[in-house]
């Protein structure tokens, strides 16, 4: 099984560009950043900074373009050749005070995450808790609290993607979609093969 402790973002823009962004401070591998990028015709492109990080990624989830490059964190930005991504976190959402109440074994169990998976789909549409990835993996989230974001600044290859906008159509990486409404997220994902 493997951990990956930190926050996810998920962001749509006015250019029909929705993008989801790892921002992760423990994993196997040590802090790392990546981003899904999800363009109006649909197609889906992995960043990762590593060959290791990418060849994890896209065996958990579904791309049509991977590509490993140097990725900078910074706060709560990302930039890469490809991508520049800097995201506004606002107040925190209702559902994070709810999180946070959540004592930490309970949390992090994969019941848990399958008993509030229903939940999330009601509460937040597209959202899922636990899911099968691909390669016959297993994923759930353990989130410990989320936020609103305020505002986003990205380019896309070159291009810049407008402001902030809802995350429609939802994203499709994996087995779930991120919130409708921009969100950053704390929290650990779970992959079991």
């Amino acid at each position: 099984m493997s951990a990956f402790t930190g926050h996810i973002a998920g962001v749509g823009t006015t250019s029909g560009t929705r993008v989801v962004v790892g921002l992760w401070d423990v994993t196997p591998l040590g802090p790392v950043a990546d981003a899904m990028v999800e363009d109006p015709d649909g197609h889906r492109t992995l960043v990762a900074p590593t060959a290791e990080l990418a060849e994890f990624v896209a065996a958990t989830y579904v791309f049509d373009e991977v590509v490993v490059e140097p990725v900078q964190r910074d706060g709560w930005s990302l930039v890469s050749p490809s991508l520049s991504i800097s995201l506004v976190p606002g107040r925190r959402r209702a559902v994070g005070a709810l999180l946070r109440a959540v004592p930490a074994p309970l949390r992090r169990s994969v019941t848990w995450a399958r008993l509030t998976d229903p939940v999330a789909r009601v509460a937040m549409p597209g959202v899922r808790t636990v899911g099968t990835a691909g390669g016959g993996r297993t994923e759930w989230y353990a989130a410990r609290d989320a936020w609103l974001v305020d505002a986003v600044s990205a380019t896309w290859r070159g291009t810049d993607l407008g402001t902030l906008a809802p995350v429609e159509p939802a994203v499709r990486f994996g087995f779930g979609s991120a919130p409708r409404t921009p969100t950053l997220t704390s929290l650990t994902s779970y992959v079991r093969a």
